[in-house]
């Protein structure tokens, strides 16, 4: 790993205007990172990544690459893309554990958080370094949100996040779990308690319907639901997986993990949402891929498509007269999540849009004055740290106003 990261380094242009910075969704300064590296400056290199990333070691482990910084290197041109991600990892493993939280003077003030997800996360850590009293409320027992409920252990491993939990219990953020805003406790409980901003990012959760005759019989599963706890599933050895996005490979490559035999991912069109990486990781798992095929109901025997007709532009122009019933044991749907709305229907000021997302302006705030949100409860999905970040000064900014 050492003499990987050491050549990795080595292979820098250190480009003027480096287009791996602008591939990074935020912004991470890689040239002077990986020259620090060299340099032998590892603690620095660490602190700069945390400074601009409190998640990066997250990050460097389970961000779209391929897409965004290897992406955008110069020498993928003509040769092998460096390899930052690797790099990043080492030094903000390195990091984590030997950091000493260097926090402002006392703000006297605090703020709450409604979320531990990644941009939750974020705006905890940035918001305790600048001095403020941070509480952080979550559903769940654990820090991570969709990092710890949503990514199997294989992608990124819970012990990543136990590490978060004890540099935020350093930074003294208070952590009340298993707390559902919304029910017992509302905006207006926190704001009457003292609390005097407000940062929502809950996330999207809620797994979406079809609207498909059979979507609650008993072998019939939320890709979303799947993942926070397979182990509570006996799916059998023939699993049928609707929609071929990133959740979809992530219950695919579980569900071979967990028994299962044959997996078939099944979509309607012949285009992919998951990146290109994380579907080659699930055929390499095993995982089969059939096109053209739109779900039109479950029966107890397995799901039933439509078939599609294709144009030479792999365009679907229609379907075949006889829908097709495929057998297996289990169907997951696994084709996209929404917003609870508990917090929406329990506060008088909030506002969502058609989706149930929330509503805010340019300054991450919402139609609730001093209270402020970030990530897929804004946008469906989204780069959480970049936007937590401008919420987090938003929210400095209005608390010092």
């Amino acid at each position: 790993m050492a003499v990987h990261v050491i050549n990795e380094a080595n292979r820098c242009l250190q480009c003027k205007k480096p287009s791996c910075v602008e591939g990074c969704p935020v912004h991470t300064p890689i040239p002077l990172i990986i020259e620090e590296f060299k340099q032998h400056k590892l603690m620095e290199a660490g602190a700069q990544l945390f400074a601009n990333n409190p998640l990066s070691l997250v990050c460097a482990i389970v961000c779209d690459h391929e897409a965004q910084c290897s992406g955008h290197c110069v020498l993928a041109k003509k040769d092998a893309p460096i390899s930052f991600f690797s790099i990043e990892r080492f030094i903000s493993d390195a990091f984590l554990d030997r950091m000493r939280p260097c926090v402002a003077q006392r703000k006297g003030k605090k703020a709450a958080v409604i979320g531990a997800g990644p941009s939750g996360m974020t705006v905890a850590l940035v918001l305790a370094q600048a001095g403020y009293d941070i509480t952080v409320f979550d559903d769940n027992s654990h820090v991570g949100g969709m990092l710890y409920y949503g990514i199997p252990e294989f992608r990124l491993s819970k012990s990543v996040l136990a590490r978060y939990r004890k540099v935020m219990d350093a930074f003294g953020i208070q952590f009340r779990p298993n707390t559902v805003l919304g029910e017992a406790l509302n905006i207006e409980d926190l704001f009457r308690d003292g609390y005097e901003a407000i940062f929502v990012g809950t996330g999207v959760w809620r797994p979406k319907n079809l609207g498909i005759e059979g979507e609650s019989l008993a072998n019939v599963h939320f890709g979303i639901s799947y993942l926070a706890n397979p182990d509570a599933y006996a799916l059998g050895e023939k699993v049928a997986i609707i929609g071929m996005g990133n959740v979809a490979m992530d219950v695919a490559r579980t569900a071979l993990r967990h028994g299962a035999l044959e997996v078939t991912l099944y979509g309607r069109s012949k285009r992919v949402a998951a990146s290109e990486n994380e579907v080659a990781y699930a055929k390499l798992d095993g995982a089969e891929f059939v096109h053209g095929m739109a779900i039109e109901k479950v029966l107890p025997e397995g799901p039933v498509f439509k078939v599609a007709i294709f144009d030479e532009d792999d365009n679907v122009v229609g379907y075949e007269e006889d829908p097709v019933c495929i057998q297996a044991d289990s169907t997951i749907l696994a084709v996209s999540q929404g917003p609870k709305n508990k917090l929406i229907n329990s506060s008088r000021c909030l506002e969502g849009d058609n989706r149930g997302l929330l509503v805010t302006d340019e300054n991450c705030m919402t139609t609730c004055a001093g209270v402020f949100a970030a990530g897929d409860v804004v946008h469906g999905s989204n780069a959480a740290v970049d936007e937590a970040k401008r919420a987090a000064a938003a929210m400095i900014k209005f608390m010092e106003r």
